[in-house]
């Protein structure tokens, strides 16, 4: 079952990692496109978007490699396919926004959390992000290390 957080939304998938691997700029909150089976199997908490990212196309922007596996319960005939292309849902002006991004500066539309919100509608948290290079992960963990010994410092000392 996903977990519920106290603002009403309940996260089905989280990308752990994408902070990690990138840069995050500008964050988006976008809706996408599901089919019945599909909205029936989040709501059982299944997916993984870990390895995904989002591209812009002609008509809009879509989800890419996204995994939510199919519904147990449906028969074989109303299955849909786990990793096919998801539409999302954003603003024009958005759309535009991110897709010159990725165009001009080079950068990454990366998916950070799957989730329903309190009104029951599968949302998806997008980023706009830059890729880290391996130095700049080695700089983070030496900062992620030196606060977390500071914190047992801080705690035994006082």
């Amino acid at each position: 079952m996903a977990a519920k957080k106290e603002d009403g939304h309940k996260t089905v998938a989280e990308n752990r990692k994408a902070r990690h691997e990138f840069f995050v700029t500008d964050t988006y909150e976008a809706g996408i496109m599901l089919t019945g089976t599909e909205v029936k199997s989040l709501r059982s908490g299944h997916a993984n978007i870990a390895e995904s990212y989002a591209d812009s196309e002609k008509d809009g922007l879509y989800l890419v490699n996204a995994y939510i596996p199919t519904f147990q319960d449906a028969g074989r005939f109303f299955q849909h396919e786990p990793r096919r292309k998801r539409k999302l849902l954003l603003h024009a002006r958005e759309i535009h926004k991110l897709a010159i991004a990725v165009e001009r500066k080079g950068m990454t539309i990366v998916p950070l959390e799957l989730y329903f919100n309190a009104k029951g509608k599968a949302k998806l948290k997008l980023a706009l992000a830059e890729g880290k290079k391996l130095h700049d992960k080695r700089e983070d963990d030496k900062k992620r290390d030196w606060n977390r010994e500071k914190q047992r410092i801080l705690r035994d000392k006082g």
